[in-house]
């Protein structure tokens, strides 16, 4: 079974969390979560134009950067926002993002 590792937000800094946002297709990702009914999303349930590859590459640079957390449900992982310790570790910034 895979097993994901997620950050201390303490340990995220500024630089880190402005470089996962600075990618279109980063942002997407989070915002399909966002929108999400569930507040969780597989990968294979965003649309985007990408290789298997980069959108795994994607969601473990979300994840470096504490963005978001993955668990895995059988053959599926799940992701979700962190938003609440994210709010509290950079407030508004999120929402920023997310309403672009």
């Amino acid at each position: 079974m895979k097993h994901y590792t997620h950050p201390d937000l303490s340990d995220v800094t500024l630089n880190t969390a402005m470089q996962a946002l600075a990618d279109p297709a980063r942002v997407a990702i989070l915002q399909a979560v966002d929108r999400s009914e569930s507040g969780e999303i597989a990968c294979n349930e965003i649309p985007l134009e990408l290789s298997k590859a980069t959108v795994s590459h994607h969601f473990e640079t979300l994840r470096a950067a504490g963005l978001i957390e993955t668990r895995v449900v059988g053959t599926k992982c799940l992701s979700s926002l962190r938003r609440k310790e994210y709010e509290e570790r950079f407030p508004g910034l999120l929402d920023l993002v997310l309403q672009a």
